[in-house]
């Protein structure tokens, strides 16, 4: 099983990136999936999460209108678009696969079966 995250980078307030998860070793069409983020000292956060035919969404109120998920299923992928970044966004961003079929994507790490190793994220002021 491997998830690799990638896109990460250094932007400015108010920049974008397109973070990307390449999945492989499991059957990701039957995987809810899901974006966290997580700074030094603290918890890992959700961020946003996506059902498994990648019809259904849902967001953390802080990112919620900024931020977009997406996955493609035929080349085993999903995607977090970050708009309007701020500096609070900071953050390693982790890409996870849930094997259940909860809506909407839980947004409690526990619940996750597989994880990437993350991407950095820095927003400067």
């Amino acid at each position: 099983v491997q998830l690799q995250a990638s896109g990460g980078g250094l932007v400015q307030t108010g920049g974008s990136l397109r973070l990307s998860c390449t999945v492989s070793g499991f059957d990701f069409s039957n995987y809810v999936m899901g974006w966290f983020r997580q700074t030094p000292g603290k918890e890992r956060e959700f961020v946003a999460g996506i059902t498994r035919g990648g019809k259904n969404t849902n967001y953390a109120d802080s990112v919620k209108g900024r931020f977009t998920i997406s996955r493609d299923n035929a080349i085993s992928m999903v995607y977090l678009q970050l708009n309007s970044l701020k500096p609070e966004d900071t953050a390693v961003y982790y890409c996870a696969a849930d094997r259940s079929t909860r809506w909407p994507a839980s947004p409690y790490a526990a619940h996750y079966d597989y994880w990437g190793q993350g991407t950095l994220v820095t927003v400067s002021s």
